[in-house]
């Protein structure tokens, strides 16, 4: 119950308290009705006071029988078929085929350069619906917004007339999709960045149902906070557009270092997923136990940038177009990168125990 509910409840059972105390009583004081009157204002400015906690829209996705999901991770890739997206997007239907993966994530920057124009802009079909035609790929793809897509009109973009356009297309600000064994958590991290904002140079970014700004952001992270809080996935794992750690071109997102990494590393994140740079990266440090992924490789690559200073956490960098792979059981998890060409890069893998791990028989 929450505590708005319980504080209402309170002040009823109160006031019938004190009704029936002076019921049994030939008098009813000044004191007893001013306790009466206290308690009726109390209750009438909870029941107006706005609700301090809200949920984050949630998309139910089956697991297979078994309770396993696998899925695609792509970032940075609408460019009209151009900068290898096409040769990657061959590669991602052949691994998809031999994962039978449930879905793919999109971590944003899905329309070079600016976005969406309108909801009737070709850039839709060329850059996602004539590239990704793999019959492995031909299922939901759950996407988050990035830098570039705020360039241009973000309600197209969020529009179910594109999901009526072609049916893979699930793309909101921030959304929880939720598949049993594991929760993604996909964050509007665009807004977060204080440059955008303040230093946009020669940018124009489409703020409509942002402002105002510092609402907006308290409203995601208390929503998220929530959602972790509450969930009760043996996997959580959160997407968002920008790193929280990147050793390229674009660094560390200092805005979400500060606002949105402690609540992930309260609430048992396993995976922080993003892309924004354009290239494939495994960070894992001492400091959090959290894996920071990179899979920002869709198309335009080979930027010709590194910069980290701790070389025991980075357990792997690549500067070249590619995507990631993740499966999940109840008991372990898995991730692969692979280059343009479908090679394997990297793996990483983790376990944790299974609940009937801590069934002691009498």
């Amino acid at each position: 119950m929450h505590s708005r509910l319980i504080h209402i409840y309170v002040a009823f059972y109160h006031i019938k308290l004190v009704v029936q105390k002076n019921r049994m009583s030939s008098k009813f004081d000044i004191g007893s009705l001013s306790i009466v009157m206290t308690l009726l204002i109390c209750f009438l400015l909870l029941s107006l006071a706005p609700k301090l906690e809200a949920e984050l829209a949630t998309v139910q996705h089956a697991p297979n029988p078994d309770g396993s999901i696998s899925f695609l991770v792509i970032g940075d890739w609408g460019r009209h078929g151009l900068y290898n997206q096409s040769q990657v997007a061959l590669q991602m239907g052949r691994i998809g085929e031999e994962m039978d993966i449930n879905f793919v994530v999109s971590t944003g920057d899905n329309i070079y350069d600016n976005g969406m124009k309108s909801i009737d802009d070709p850039a839709f079909q060329l850059s996602f619906s004539n590239i990704y035609t793999s019959p492995s790929l031909q299922k939901p793809w759950y996407l988050v917004l990035g830098n570039h897509d705020y360039r241009g009109d973000v309600e197209a973009q969020l529009s179910p007339i594109l999901r009526s356009m072609d049916s893979r297309w699930i793309c909101m600000r921030s959304f929880i999709v939720d598949a049993e064994i594991a929760e993604l958590f996909f964050v509007d991290t665009t807004p977060f960045v204080d440059a955008y904002f303040l230093s946009p140079q020669d940018q124009t970014y489409d703020w409509s149902g942002v402002s105002p700004r510092e609402s907006y952001l308290q409203t995601i992270l208390t929503e998220l906070e929530m959602g972790l809080r509450e969930s009760s996935a043996k996997w959580k794992i959160v997407v968002g557009h920008h790193a929280i750690k990147s050793a390229s071109i674009h660094g560390n997102t200092k805005e979400l270092e500060s606002l949105l990494l402690p609540i992930l590393e309260a609430n048992k994140v396993d995976l922080y997923m993003n892309g924004h740079d354009h290239c494939l990266q495994h960070i894992s440090t001492s400091q959090s136990p959290i894996q920071f992924l990179t899979s920002g490789g869709g198309s335009k690559a080979w930027r010709g940038y590194y910069n980290w200073t701790t070389p025991e956490d980075m357990k792997f960098f690549y500067d070249g177009q590619g995507f990631m792979s993740v499966k999940i059981t109840r008991s372990e998890l898995s991730v692969v990168f692979y280059d343009v060409s479908g090679n394997i890069l990297h793996k990483w893998d983790t376990s944790k125990m299974l609940d009937s791990d801590f069934y002691f028989p009498l």
